[in-house]
Formats: C-alpha cells, structure tokens, sequence
C-alpha cells in the first residue's frame, strides 16, 4: 500500500488525533502522505484559531515534526497549476494542483464535495473523506491500526488520553464508522 500516494488535506490533519493516527499508519509504510507548505498554513491557521492557548512554536514544532518524519511529502512546483484547475471552491485548487504535482492517487478531505469526481478524473485522483480512508486500512490491516491507536495512548502524555477518549476525538474529527469499527478492537 505504500506506493497509495494521498494529499492530506488541512481539515484532516488539523484535529490532533486523527493526524496522530495519519502520521502513524503512514510511518508503518501503509501509505504515503504528501502535503504543501499552503496546506500547513491552512491548518496552522485553524489550530491556532481552534486552540487558543497553543502557541505558535507548538503548533512549529507538529509541522516540523511531520516534514522531518516524511521528508519526501513537502511538494513544491504546483503553484503554476493552481489557477489552471477548476473546482466548486477556488480555494481548494491548490489542493488538487499540489496532488497532481506529487502524482497522488487520492485527497483524504472531509470536504468531499468540493473534490468532485469530474474534476479530478481528468488527473487519475479521487477524494475519499477520512472515515473512508480509515477504513479502507482497518480492513487491509486490522492489527496494525489497533497497535497505532494503543500506542497513541500509551504515548499521549498532555494531556493523557483513554481509549475512549482517542476514538471518540477520531469520530468527531470526521471518523465515526472507523472509531465503531476499531471500539471493540482495542
């Protein structure tokens, strides 16, 4: 599955769980994960909105975490394309102009509806909402997501997290069918 090249976009990686959980099915060689620095922007934008009381080297220091873990998933070169690609919001083509750059098989978006099949087809991508996405590797590789999400407990330190409590943030990050699916799991 490694050679499944996906775009993450902001809104899947900006709740703290869910990127957890993508950046460590992603270190397991399960996909390979491929962002811009815009899309960082975006989501260093909301998190700081969403969670006032980080700061902005916290919020760094994720981001450099991501780029360091994934050294070939910062794309450059995809801005000439941007104003050439056409989608329901202009403020997503950056989006499928980065995922056509980095030769993407899909953009995991919980906005599924301004990726529209028609206007990606053309490239060869789909949009697929994160729930889908998790799913998809729940059902290849079942053991290895629980071990994901037990490790991400284990390690969550600030503040703890149960079990509950992980899959009860990846539900509300856009994952419900995957926090139901791995519940009697882990």
């Amino acid at each position: 599955m490694q050679s499944f090249t996906v775009v993450l976009d902001a809104n899947v990686i900006v709740p703290m769980v869910a990127a957890d959980i993508l950046m460590r099915l992603a270190e397991r060689d399960l996909y390979r994960p491929v962002w811009s620095n815009r899309i960082l922007d975006e989501t260093r934008r909301t998190v700081l909105k969403l969670h006032p009381k980080l700061t902005e080297g916290q919020v760094e220091r994720r981001l450099s975490y991501m780029n360091d873990a994934f050294e070939d998933a910062l794309v450059t070169g995809w801005e000439h394309l941007e104003d050439s690609v056409t989608l329901p919001d202009p403020n997503d083509r950056h989006v499928l102009a980065c995922a056509i750059v980095s030769g993407a098989d899909a953009i995991v978006t919980n906005n599924v509806k301004d990726f529209p099949a028609e206007g990606l087809k053309p490239f060869g991508i789909e949009s697929i909402r994160l729930d889908d996405f998790l799913l998809d590797i729940i059902d290849h590789v079942p053991d290895q997501v629980v071990e994901v999400i037990r490790e991400l407990v284990r390690d969550s330190e600030r503040p703890p997290l149960t079990t509950a409590e992980v899959l009860s943030s990846l539900a509300a990050a856009g994952a419900p069918s995957s926090a139901r699916e791995l519940d009697p799991l882990v």
